[in-house]
């Protein structure tokens, strides 16, 4: 005798696969391989947002700028990040990975990317830091990313600007600013990304929670018919 499984363990199995299934998506500081001090690889896009070209650009001018200065930078952009999860404690974790120890940290700057939110988030030693200062990075992630991103999600774009502007920090010269924009009005158009977190992280629960409340009541009605037919 054959034991068939009640339609509504497929249902329940199928709604358990909606909600696992955007979690496996989401990358975490694990999913990345390991790229301490001195590491020839300079930008790393599970996201696939960067093109060829503009990644071996990326890569070519921050290994100059770590050749002629000791300061490397380096850009990881992913898709998204798990539900719990902040850029800013993605970044930070991160780096503390990457460069576990002061010594091997202070030289080092990096930037995260979230696509899915398009939030932002940098972490630098004690060295960097010295020439990268608070304002700078404030601007870097308001001003010479965020505008790119919001005109069009245009990844290649924020990230040669914000390379440009960090590889002439780190050299010694001049902040040359964040590229001019007319009527640049980034408080009215960006929410901060513990916003824009907390507003995806609530959708994705609501959607999977019909999800997982629908498909088993549908499918009960599709094998025991519905009532009074």
């Amino acid at each position: 005798m054959r034991l068939t499984p009640p339609p509504l363990f497929f249902a329940w199995f199928a709604a358990l696969f909606l909600l696992w299934t955007p979690a496996a998506l989401a990358t975490g500081i694990y999913d990345l391989p390991t790229l301490g001090a001195g590491s020839n690889t300079y930008l790393l896009d599970p996201a696939e947002a960067i093109s060829r070209a503009n990644e071996g650009r990326l890569n070519g001018d921050l290994k100059k700028l770590a050749q002629k200065t000791g300061q490397e930078v380096r850009f990881v952009v992913i898709r998204r990040l798990d539900f719990d999860q902040t850029i800013e404690g993605f970044t930070e974790q991160l780096f503390s990975r990457w460069y576990p120890t002061a010594e091997e940290q202070s030289n080092q700057t990096l930037l995260a990317m979230d696509t899915l939110t398009n939030s932002v988030a940098l972490q630098r030693g004690t060295a960097a830091q010295a020439q990268v200062t608070d304002d700078i990075v404030d601007s870097l992630i308001r001003e010479t990313i965020a505008v790119p991103l919001r005109d069009g999600a245009k990844y290649n774009q924020a990230l040669i600007e914000a390379e440009k502007r960090l590889g002439a920090v780190l050299a010694g010269q001049p902040d040359p600013g964040p590229p001019q924009v007319a009527e640049i009005n980034l408080e009215g158009t960006f929410a901060s990304a513990e916003e824009t977190d907390d507003r995806s992280a609530t959708l994705w629960v609501v959607v999977l929670l019909v999800l997982a409340t629908l498909i088993p009541m549908a499918t009960y009605f599709w094998y025991a018919g519905i009532p009074g037919r």
